[in-house]
């Protein structure tokens, strides 16, 4: 049976470190550098379940005004299942824990937005720079605000021929060292798949499959390869979740969710012009870090942009998934709280 010591311990810590974060703000100047919106910082100061969301797959990943439409309604969907949205992006040099309607129509449709990670976070703050966050950066300073579930696409990983070029998302590492839950449809099959869930056991990351044994390949259910663990519901996402923080494993928690039955036929269509387009880089002698630009313009033009139709309906779904675990993990710590 678990120890009461133990659950007040966690809940002492998390409010420790929420209110040092807060104090921190207020205090000095890094609330210049670092603005919570209102409703996100109302959630968190009451243990309200609160959903991270990162900003490239709207700058980056959709063309406008489809980027802009998908991050309104996936907020919706996270609101839906009784968690706040925050979406995070940089802003003229300072970062933002959630955006409104405007903010997110300025990341949408604003030229010369920048792509930024973790190496590119003191760089685009000190010059004042709009930024959208990637998967790694978005984990940061989602994790520094308090937040312990973020949704997104995809995840990053090893890509196919590592071994020579290096070439290794920095996702992966971060994922080692930032303790939040990144719920997702798994890597994209342009990745190697093998090599990335090998790097992420090496991090320390737990690797869950949600509602199957196998861990998903983004746009495919099937990646080949078996998950290190098996959730079954947002309830044991949350226990996972709450169990990492309780050992302060100080690491994250990948959680990939299939893509829905209803559009697998969808995927399979995708998962046939990723095999076609892998063959054509190969034949055509690209590598390197042109490899993934060439993927993925060779996916839209096979699929006739139904590749960016089954994106926008994992990312929804992940976006359910998600926020329903960060509700079920409000809702154990709070209750760890009252003992």
């Amino acid at each position: 049976m678990e120890s009461p010591r133990w659950r007040r311990r966690i809940a002492g810590v998390a409010g420790h470190l929420l209110g040092r974060l807060a104090g921190e703000l207020k205090a000095g100047s890094a609330q210049d550098e670092f603005v919570i919106r209102a409703e996100v910082q109302e959630a968190l100061s009451k243990g309200g379940a609160v959903v991270a969301l990162e900003s490239t797959i709207i700058s980056h990943g959709m063309p406008y005004p489809q980027n802009v439409q998908t991050a309104r309604e996936v907020e919706a969907v996270v609101r839906a299942a009784g968690a706040v949205p925050a979406t995070i992006a940089i802003l003229k040099g300072v970062v933002h824990i959630g955006l409104d309607e405007e903010q997110l129509e300025a990341v949408a449709n604003t030229p010369g937005v920048q792509k930024a990670s973790r190496r590119d976070l003191p760089y685009v703050i000190s010059q004042g720079k709009d930024a959208a966050t990637t998967v790694s950066a978005t984990m940061i300073l989602a994790a520094a605000a308090g937040i312990r579930v973020f949704v997104t696409g995809g995840i990053g990983g090893v890509h196919r021929g590592a071994e020579s070029t290096m070439d290794v998302s920095a996702d992966l590492t971060e994922l080692g060292r930032t303790p939040i839950a990144v719920v997702c449809a798994g890597a994209k099959s342009v990745l190697d798949i093998p090599r990335t869930l090998e790097y992420l056991e090496t991090q320390g990351v737990c690797v869950a499959s949600y509602g199957q044994a196998e861990f998903p390949a983004f746009y495919s259910p099937s990646s080949g390869c078996r998950a290190p663990c098996q959730v079954n519901s947002p309830a044991e996402v949350a226990a996972v979740v709450v169990a990492a923080a309780k050992l302060r494993l100080r690491s994250g928690v990948v959680v990939g969710v299939p893509i829905p039955e209803q559009h697998m036929a969808e995927g399979a269509q995708i998962e046939g012009a990723i095999g076609r387009a892998l063959a054509e880089a190969e034949q055509a002698g690209v590598k390197g870090n042109e490899v993934t630009p060439f993927l993925l313009k060779r996916i839209t033009e096979l699929t006739e942009g139904r590749s960016l139709e089954a994106n926008i309906h994992l990312i929804k779904n992940n976006a359910w998934v998600g926020a329903q675990a960060a509700v079920e993990v409000a809702e154990l710590l709070a209750a760890a709280a009252r003992e």
